[in-house]
């Protein structure tokens, strides 16, 4: 009898761990909804569509024939420019990437993160595939663009199709300019007016065949005014960029600055006061220090410095948008 009891008992429990097996349970390939994505950054963009932060990127050849110098100033004659690379590359983005440019983070994050000029230049001839000798392109650029993966997004597209190895090297303009003008570049793609314009006043770079300026100016995307999600300052509620930059400056709230000669850095020191006399000289916010960071750093880390500081911060939208998707994580 006992015997029969415990053999029933087995049976019960085999039966019972058989009907928890069964039960619905999501496919495999199955990913979260959007909406159950949940970021905890608590930076929040604070002010945008103001006519002060349109952020216009540019296509820059670098110039075989350039005064090339080395950190120090002292003129260098060895440098080997790939401008055959280079010119391809350029061809590239202003025909066949303008696309992938329009379409990219529109699924994502349901907003273009780049947009293409009414007028940009266009490139509608055969891209070349690349040769041995030209094979790999040295691109200096903007740590927006790296940033945001943008560049991600698009380049293995281009490798892919035409053979070619772009190696990227991001920093600030400034810096991303600096390395044109070591020789240690072979195109730039930067995001500052006066900066560019100096580079080919100084013969740095020139025009290729089939366009009409050194400058190619071909997409755009906009600043904002990120800040504490509690906006101490009162920023959202200022009438423009400039009003907001003042209230931040006569409240001493913390700000994180680029710091880096950067375009991000350019559009931000045109935003203070003029009263205030901030510029890149370190003297010229020596007295502001309580609130004012410079970090001298990428956009990625001063974002995740604002978002510990809870500090204000300039950053253009495509970065931000990325940071938070990353949960507040940058490389």
């Amino acid at each position: 009898m006992k015997k029969l009891i415990a053999l029933l008992l087995a049976c019960i429990m085999v039966l019972s761990l058989c009907a928890c097996g069964t039960g619905d349970k999501p496919e495999a390939s199955e990913t979260p909804s959007p909406t159950e994505q949940v970021s905890n950054v608590d930076t929040c963009i604070l002010m945008e569509a103001d006519e002060n932060m349109i952020n216009t990127y540019s296509l820059l050849a670098v110039n075989p024939n350039a005064p090339f110098t080395d950190a120090d100033g002292n003129a260098v004659s060895d440098v080997k420019i790939n401008a055959d690379g280079a010119e391809t590359f350029i061809d590239w983005m202003l025909s066949e990437a303008s696309k992938l440019i329009k379409e990219y983070g529109v699924e994502e994050y349901g907003d273009n993160l780049f947009y293409l000029k009414d007028d940009a230049p266009k490139y509608d001839d055969k891209i070349a595939n690349a040769s041995d000798e030209n094979r790999v392109i040295r691109l200096s650029t903007t740590t927006s663009v790296k940033d945001s993966g943008l560049l991600d997004y698009i380049l293995p597209v281009f490798e892919q199709e035409y053979g070619y190895k772009v190696e990227v090297q991001s920093a600030g303009t400034g810096k991303a300019i600096a390395a044109a003008k070591y020789g240690n570049a072979d195109v730039i793609l930067v995001h500052s007016k006066a900066q560019e314009e100096a580079f080919v006043d100084e013969g740095f770079s020139y025009v290729l065949n089939g366009f009409d300026s050194e400058r190619l100016s071909f997409m755009y995307n906009y600043f904002v005014l990120c800040g504490p999600s509690n906006d101490p300052a009162g920023v959202k509620d200022c009438g423009s960029v400039l009003d907001a930059f003042a209230k931040i400056a006569d409240g001493k709230y913390p700000f994180v600055s680029r710091g880096d000669n950067s375009g991000t850095h350019t559009k931000e020191l045109s935003l203070w006061p003029e009263s205030l006399g901030i510029s890149e000289d370190p003297k010229s916010f020596a007295d502001y220090t309580q609130w004012y960071t410079s970090a001298n750093a990428g956009m990625g880390a001063c974002l995740v410095m604002a978002e510990q500081m809870h500090a204000y911060i300039l950053t253009d939208k495509a970065t931000f948008l990325t940071f938070v998707a990353n949960n507040g994580v940058m490389d």
